[in-house]
């Protein structure tokens, strides 16, 4: 395992973390229960900021242009499929986001629709994680030798201070510690 790919696979461990706490409250906004939805606005926030600004940025403009470098294509093959899920993922978000501003303007349906769009993005991330950690992140470890990895793991936290700005990722860390 590299330096760079390790990187990815322990914050893929702070997602599942969010992961399984909005999981558990999918239920109780399908019984028509509001108390969650605090928790569902910190999990939007969350995966925008940490899951796709910082972590989905460092594979998109990092590792991936890297593996690219080494012969992978981003047309197909599973870099082209990790680019489309973080694209669907994206649109699950959006349809979070937008089923909480709804709810908060009294919209019945919307809890129902926040509940079908945080389980598909569940289901998307989770499914992601295990492919991105079991079969692309071994590819990156064969195709980068150690020290395009370390190069790549110092890229990421230059990525961290000027695209996410500094003490993000920290908020984020003891968002997840509070779960």
């Amino acid at each position: 395992m590299g330096a760079a790919t390790n990187v990815l696979k322990d914050e893929h461990r702070g997602i599942e973390k969010m992961l399984r706490a909005i999981e558990k409250q999918i239920p109780a906004l399908r019984a028509g229960s509001a108390e969650s939805v605090p928790l569902f606005e910190q999990a939007v926030d969350f995966f925008r900021g940490f899951a796709d600004a910082c972590h989905h940025y460092k594979e998109e403009q990092i590792l991936f242009p890297a593996m690219v470098a080494k012969g992978y294509s981003t047309e197909s093959g599973p870099i082209a499929v990790m680019l489309a899920e973080h694209e669907q993922g994206r649109d699950y978000i959006r349809a979070m986001a937008d089923a909480i501003a709804r709810h908060r303007s009294g919209d019945a349906k919307a809890l129902s629709d926040l509940a079908w769009a945080a389980e598909r993005y569940a289901e998307l991330l989770t499914a992601h994680i295990q492919k991105e950690d079991n079969v692309l992140f071994v590819m990156a470890d064969r195709a980068l030798n150690e020290a395009e990895q370390v190069k790549a793991a110092e890229q990421f936290e230059r990525a961290e201070a000027e695209v996410v700005g500094p003490g993000v990722h920290e908020r984020y860390h003891k968002l997840l510690d509070t779960l």
